[in-house]
């Protein structure tokens, strides 16, 4: 299936977030935490400003992100979670 996000949203694929800590204890799936981390998949045009101009959109598919932790919308496609949220709900781009 595609999914092709409408105006300033974007499609998020989550990435995994590490089975160990930083002393060398493995975490139980129970006590992880869904990571706040993701790459791009799709991105929308963008939104309209006043004007009836569209403004571009700042990250492009193959970025990595952080987002708010309860950003966005749950999506699974062909069995993969996935989030679509704003433009706006990105906190920074991973370079």
């Amino acid at each position: 299936m595609k999914l092709k996000p409408l105006n300033d949203r974007v499609l998020v694929k989550r990435l995994e977030s590490e089975e160990k800590t930083a002393g060398g204890l493995y975490i139980p799936d129970t006590a992880k935490e869904k990571p706040s981390k993701g790459q791009i998949v799709a991105v929308g045009p963008g939104k309209f400003d006043e004007q009836g101009k569209r403004i571009p959109m700042t990250v492009q598919p193959g970025n990595e992100v952080l987002f708010n932790k309860y950003a966005g919308t749950e999506v699974k496609l062909d069995n993969v979670d996935h989030l679509v949220m704003r433009e706006e709900d990105i906190l920074a781009i991973i370079e």
